[in-house]
């Protein structure tokens, strides 16, 4: 048997084989776990895994390109490079920021960065690492995005970037950030991690500020395991980027190829003599951050999915819509930021001031039969143990923060909810709020 029969027949078979491990298990209330998020594929994704296998390349190849040209075609953008986490896509995006190759526009020790408190470290982790100053600015409730009044007043002298999240899908408000941005001269990196297909004025999340970041984490739109990327229509930023994931080397050579720039043993850089090997001249501190082929295999079978994903999540917040606009008393539901139509993360949910349970009483409850739930990642940052000690600005007050920590949690949205889920989820919010013992 030749080799390309020999591949034919091992597809045939991961077909096969994708059909009996793979195959829905029916939904048993109160014994079946209604995750908050998890993966959701068929066997295009596995073919391209054993396609991927089968290669052997390991390393950045066909899949990887595939997979960004596709990601880039779906956002509109120039450029996107693949990293291994969406929390690596933030560092990366961040220490291009700081290369002293933008001049008098490069982020300084020091200098202050504007974010939110009520979210998640890989958003700010990447600002105090390279010793600036985060400053923790309130959001808004319902829509858990920071407020552009509050936003506006935090701006001083040492403010030179913005690094916000669209909360769990739902897109900040764009144009008073851009805006403001642009007044001041402030870098706005997009966390667009949470909300891949989510769309403001129309145009996609992750398009608008001067970087953008997506992670491939299974909880999120699309997945590649681990994984995440970096877009930007800016060359120079993209070259910066992919320096710095690239161990900071100067060469931007594709793997497996020399000689790109045509210059790779003329030019001279630092205090190397003239014609060093251009391969291993380095221009920045960097790291080893990349995505493998056998990932972009995943990502690429994945992605020609996401618009349906993305649908099927605004259905599934419709769903949880329905079933708790029934307790307005109890619950404040969540909203999309005006202009904005969110692929929903999550749904968010925060408990009103006087209701006769606390969070942690339903969330026990509603985990106790086997219904996932979250708080919103740290609450606020400001109290983590990893944060205490650090440089910090609180801007104003984090009123809405302090109740996110108490009050809120969330159901999921992913694409693996069924109706007959939705139909217990709503049998047990009935049953608790009509005769729990906290009434």
């Amino acid at each position: 048997m030749d080799i390309k029969s020999l591949r034919q027949e091992i597809i045939a078979k991961t077909i096969a084989y994708h059909q009996i491990k793979f195959a829905r298990e029916a939904f048993i209330p109160g014994k079946t776990r209604i995750n908050y998020a998890g993966r959701v594929f068929d066997e295009k994704e596995l073919i391209n895994a054993v396609e991927a296998s089968l290669d052997f390349w390991l390393t950045e190849g066909r899949f990887s390109e595939e997979f960004s040209e596709k990601i880039a075609d779906f956002l509109g953008v120039e450029h996107v490079l693949l990293t291994n986490s969406g929390s690596s896509a933030n560092l990366l995006a961040f220490s291009a920021l700081t290369s002293e190759k933008l001049g008098d526009r490069r982020l300084k020790p020091g200098d202050e960065v504007i974010s939110v408190a009520a979210g998640f470290p890989a958003t700010v982790a990447p600002i105090v690492q390279y010793g600036l100053v985060p400053v923790f600015v309130d959001v808004d409730i319902p829509t858990y995005n920071i407020d552009p009044e509050a936003l506006e007043k935090a701006i001083s002298p040492k403010t030179k970037c913005i690094f916000l999240a669209h909360t769990l899908g739902n897109p900040f408000h764009l144009d008073a950030v851009m805006q403001l941005a642009e007044k001041h001269r402030l870098w706005v990196i997009e966390d667009n991690c949470d909300a891949l297909g989510s769309k403001y004025r129309g145009q996609y999340t992750g398009t608008f500020g001067h970087i953008s970041t997506i992670s491939f984490y299974p909880a999120h739109h699309i997945t590649t395991g681990e994984g995440g990327a970096v877009a930007t229509n800016d060359p120079q930023l993209a070259k910066l980027v992919r320096a710095f994931r690239d161990w900071g080397r100067d060469c931007y050579c594709a793997g497996g190829e020399n000689n790109t720039c045509g210059k790779r043993f003329s030019q001279t850089f630092g205090r190397l003599p003239l014609g060093y090997d251009h391969k291993y001249v380095y221009s920045e501190v960097g790291y080893n951050l990349k995505m493998t082929d056998w990932q972009a295999a995943i990502g690429s079978a994945q992605i020609d999915k996401l618009p349906s994903f993305c649908e099927k999540r605004k259905a599934n917040f419709k769903k949880h819509t329905g079933i708790l606009s029934k307790y307005p008393q109890y619950f404040i539901l969540p909203e999309a930021t005006e202009h904005a139509d969110p692929a929903w993360f999550s749904f968010i949910v925060t408990l009103r001031d006087g209701a006769p349970f606390t969070r942690d009483q339903l969330t026990a409850l509603l985990n106790s039969r086997l219904i996932e739930t979250r708080n919103l990642f740290a609450g606020d940052l400001t109290r983590q143990p990893a944060y205490l000690n650090k440089d910090f600005r609180i801007a104003g007050k984090l009123t809405n923060t302090q109740t996110i920590m108490h009050n809120t949690f969330f159901l999921g949205t992913y694409p693996g909810l069924t109706d007959e889920m939705f139909d217990y989820i709503e049998s047990v919010f009935d049953e608790f709020l009509t005769s729990n013992p906290y009434m």
